[in-house]
C-alpha cells in the first residue's frame, strides 16, 4: 500500500543533506550518462561502417584476374589471367553456391575516362558494360527510368543508364534526360535511366559519375572482344559466400591453367567475410562498452551504499525509537532500500535523459550531411530498458547493506547511544 508519510520522510531525509545527496547522485548520474554516450557512439560507428558497405550485397563476392605467381603445367610465373565471357556459363553450370552473376568491363580500361558529348556539352566520365544482375548485387536503384534489362542484353540495344553527376554535366537543370541521346566515342546511346546514389564515399561517387551500357552492346560496338574486367557474384541465401568464393576460384584457376594453390592468380573480395568481421568487432565493442559503463556505474552505486550506511549510523537513535514503538526489521529495511532506490532512479534517469539529449545534439553537429564515417549516434529501446533495469537493481543492491545494518541495531544500545 502506498504510504505517503514514508515517502515524505524519504524526501525529507535526502533534502536534509543536500550536498551529500548531490555528490552521491552525481556518481550514479555520471555512470548512466557515460554508458548512454558510449552505447550511442558505438551504435553510430557501427551504423557508419555498415552504411559504407551498402554498395554491394552482404553475400557478394568479387573476382578478377591477376598474374600467376606459381609455375604450373609447363607455364612460368607472371602470366596474366584474363577472364572472358565464356567463364559465365562455366560458373553458372558448375558453381552450386551461385545465385547471381554480373560481368563488367570498363571501356578503355580500369579508371579510364571517356569523353561523353551531348550537343555543345562534353565531359569525361567512366563507361562500363554491365549485366542486369549488377543492380541486385550492388543495390543500384535508378531515380528515374530503369536499369539495364535482359532484352537490352539480348538485342544489343544502344541504351545507357547515367549517373546524377553525368546528368548535371550534360543536361540543363530543367531538362528531361530520358529518351535523349548522348555520344560515347561518337556513337549515340539513348538514356533510359538516371542513378542518383546516396551511398557514401567512393561507392556513391563512382555510380554518380558512370554510364552503364549493356555488356553485349559495349562488346559489339567498341570491339572489346570477350574480355571481362571482373565478376560480381552473390551466393544463394541459404549458403555461405565463402563456399562460393572457393568454388569460383577452383573453377576459374582450372579453366585458365593456373595452379590451384596459386593465391596470386585471382584477386577476390568476399563482402560477407568483411561484413562478418565488422559484426564481430562491434559485438566485442558493445560488450566492452557495457563492461566499462557498468564499472563506472558500480562506483556510483558503491558511493550510494556508503552514504546510506553513514545515514543509518547517524540515525541510530531514531531507529532505536522506531523499534521501541513497534517498527519491524522489514519496515526499516524497506525504508532504507526505498531511499536508495529513489536516489539512484532519479539521478540515473536524469543521466539517461541528458545522455539521449547529448546524442541528439551530437547527431546534428558531428554527423552533418550523413556522408561521413560516423552515422547518427543513437541508443535503442532495448539498451534503454536494460539501463532502467540496471538502475532498479543498483538501487536495491546499494541499499541492502545499510538496510541490514539498520535491522540489526539493538533498541537498548541505540537509545543509550
Amino acid at each position: 500500500m502506498f504510504d505517503s508519510d514514508q515517502w515524505f520522510e524519504v524526501f525529507e531525509t535526502l533534502k536534509r543533506h543536500k550536498l551529500r545527496t548531490f555528490m552521491t547522485a552525481f556518481g550514479v548520474f555520471w555512470g548512466i550518462f557515460m554508458l548512454v554516450l558510449m552505447l550511442g557512439f558505438g551504435n553510430g560507428m557501427k551504423a557508419g561502417v555498415e552504411r559504407n558497405i551498402v554498395g554491394f550485397a552482404t553475400n557478394a563476392v568479387y573476382v578478377w584476374g591477376q598474374r600467376t605467381r606459381e609455375p604450373y603445367q609447363g607455364r612460368g610465373p607472371g602470366r596474366r589471367i584474363r577472364l572472358v565471357v565464356e567463364d559465365i556459363d562455366l560458373l553458372r553450370q558448375h558453381a552450386r553456391s551461385l545465385d547471381q552473376i554480373a560481368a563488367r568491363v570498363p571501356l578503355g580500361g580500369l579508371g579510364q575516362g571517356n569523353t561523353i558529348v551531348r550537343n555543345e556539352r562534353s565531359a569525361q566520365f567512366t563507361v562500363t558494360g554491365d549485366f542486369p544482375a549488377l543492380a541486385e548485387v550492388e543495390s543500384i536503384f535508378p531515380e528515374r527510368g530503369r536499369f539495364i534489362n535482359q532484352p537490352d542484353i539480348e538485342q544489343q540495344r544502344k541504351v545507357v543508364v547515367i549517373g546524377e553527376r553525368v546528368r548535371q554535366g550534360l543536361f540543363g537543370p530543367q531538362e528531361q534526360p530520358l529518351g535523349q541521346h548522348v555520344l560515347i566515342r561518337g556513337v549515340p546511346f539513348a538514356v533510359v535511366g538516371v542513378v542518383n546514389s546516396s551511398k557514401p564515399g567512393d561507392a556513391g561517387n563512382q555510380e554518380n559519375t558512370s554510364l552503364f551500357v549493356p555488356f553485349t552492346t559495349l562488346q559489339s560496338v567498341f570491339r572489346t572482344q570477350n574480355v571481362v574486367g571482373w565478376f560480381a557474384l552473390t551466393a544463394r541465401p541459404e549458403l555461405d559466400a565463402a563456399e562460393l568464393e572457393e568454388e569460383v576460384r577452383v573453377l576459374l584457376l582450372d579453366r585458365h591453367g593456373a595452379a590451384p594453390w596459386d593465391k596470386q592468380a585471382l584477386g577476390s573480395f568476399n563482402a560477407a567475410k568483411e561484413f562478418g568481421h565488422v559484426q564481430k568487432l562491434f559485438k566485442g565493442v558493445t560488450w566492452f562498452i557495457w563492461f566499462v559503463g557498468i564499472a563506472t556505474l558500480s562506483a556510483g552505486i558503491l558511493g550510494v551504499s556508503n552514504i546510506m550506511l553513514i545515514s543509518v549510523k547517524e540515525r541510530t537513535n531514531e531507529i532505536g525509537v522506531r523499534k521501541a514503538l513497534g517498527a519491524t526489521p522489514s519496515n526499516l529495511v524497506g525504508l532504507v532500500i526505498q531511499e536508495a532506490i529513489v536516489l539512484t532512479l532519479v539521478s540515473g534517469y536524469l543521466g539517461l535523459l541528458v545522455g539521449v539529449a547529448a546524442l541528439e545534439f551530437a547527431s546534428r553537429v558531428l554527423v552533418g550531411d550523413g556522408t561521413g564515417p560516423l552515422a547518427a549516434p543513437s541508443i535503442g529501446f532495448g539498451p534503454a530498458l536494460a539501463a532502467t533495469a540496471v538502475l532498479v537493481l543498483a538501487g536495491v543492491v546499494s541499499g541492502i547493506g545499510p538496510a541490514r545494518h539498520a535491522a540489526r541495531i539493538h533498541v537498548v544500545a541505540a537509545l543509550r547511544g
